[in-house]
């Protein structure tokens, strides 16, 4: 077992099985070398999640959805280079966050995905530049959705 999946296993939590694509599109891509893009990954780990963040979702679901956001994004590299040990930089982060007019929140919704990524990684390589973007809808209505930047070993 990796060190980053053991780790996860100290925060109770374990990767899910890697989301299913919801259109045309490459659901993680390799370039440059040794960076890996990974699409859009929703909240959803078995039931559908839904929502809107000031509507009929808290900040705080909102945060929860954000770090399981980030499971399915793991979930994917994990499965595009094998060990999640590989990863030597997180480099960017979007998290977009489905919200009222009203909600301002969308910086602290994101940190449930940013701030696992430091718990597992470290500081050093698991703290990204990050946008966190406020949208009046998402795909499947889903009220959390990231994609995010690698820079893994090459080999």
């Amino acid at each position: 077992m990796s060190k980053i999946e053991e780790r996860l296993q100290e925060l109770g939590l374990s990767l899910p099985t890697p989301p299913g694509k919801a259109g045309s599109y490459a659901p993680a891509k390799k370039f440059g070398g040794n960076l890996y893009f990974i699409s859009g990954c929703g909240p959803s780990i078995g039931e559908p999640i839904t929502g809107c963040l000031g509507v009929n979702v808290t900040a705080e679901q909102g945060y929860e959805y954000a770090k399981n956001s980030m499971l399915n994004v793991l979930a994917v590299l994990k499965r595009e280079i094998g060990d999640l040990d590989k990863v030597k930089n997180v480099v960017k982060v979007t998290c977009f966050v489905a919200s009222a007019p009203d909600f301002y929140a969308q910086p602290q919704v994101a940190n449930g995905g940013t701030e696992l990524l430091i718990q597992l990684f470290g500081e050093e390589v698991g703290t990204p530049s990050r946008s966190a973007v406020g949208v009046s809808a998402l795909p499947l209505n889903m009220p959390v959705e990231t994609e995010a930047l690698f820079e893994v070993e090459e080999g």
